[in-house]
């Protein structure tokens, strides 16, 4: 099982240097001890309170990419502090993979209010995913009744392979913003037929159309 020792200190200064290499040899001993195959360790000195880490980001973009099943740390504030930690802990936690601490001698153990405020956050989270999906199906059924035909007007329809598929249909958006549809509604509209477009990439397509007009 893959795993990624992430290890931290909150300053630069040269002594958080010992810190940092008892930290990598404690936690390589634990990885050893669970049978895990370290993928990357990631050392770095930066505040816990701050999110913007190039190390925490990494780690992050690491278990996103590669089949990583643990996250082996010294304790839980090592990740961060106060909201950076559940924000982060969240994040580790929602890719399905676990934590592992020196502190805990094994699997991190979170404490009964952080394990509630992450199950709020999870709660949370999977509304925003339902009111986004609403959202779409609303742009979709509004766009319909003014009169837009998906398999008349989209290009290469069923076809998610082709690059011309993922670029915004300038007309679609002049015509779908001339029916009074907002922004928002066109990006959710076209994403729902497969153009992975955003609001802010539909809103620039549109004004770049208009100031061509005036050219």
């Amino acid at each position: 099982m893959k795993a990624i020792i992430y290890c931290r200190v909150s300053t630069t200064k040269e002594t958080q240097e010992t810190s940092l290499a008892r930290q990598e040899e404690e936690l390589s001993a634990l990885a050893a001890l669970k049978g895990f195959e370290i993928e990357k360790i990631i050392k770095e000195q930066a505040s816990g309170y701050d999110l913007e880490r190039e190390g925490i980001l990494d780690l992050l973009s690491t278990i996103k990419e590669k089949d990583i099943k643990a996250v082996l740390i010294q304790d839980e504030t090592r990740l961060g502090r106060g909201n950076a930690k559940i924000a982060l802990l969240h994040c580790i936690v929602k890719e399905d993979v676990k934590l592992y601490s020196i502190s805990h001698h094994g699997e991190l153990q979170l404490s009964e209010s952080d394990s509630m405020v992450l199950q709020i956050v999870s709660m949370v989270e999977e509304y925003q995913r339902k009111i986004h999906n609403i959202k779409i199906k609303r742009g979709m059924h509004r766009a319909i009744e003014q009169g837009y035909r998906p398999e008349k007007n989209l290009k290469n329809h069923g076809d998610h392979s082709g690059r011309e598929r993922k670029e915004a249909p300038i007309m679609e958006i002049v015509r779908l913003r001339g029916n009074g549809l907002t922004f928002a509604e066109i990006a959710a509209t076209l994403r729902g037929f497969g153009y992975q477009v955003s609001k802010a990439t539909v809103h620039r397509r549109y004004q770049e159309y208009i100031e061509s007009l005036k050219e």
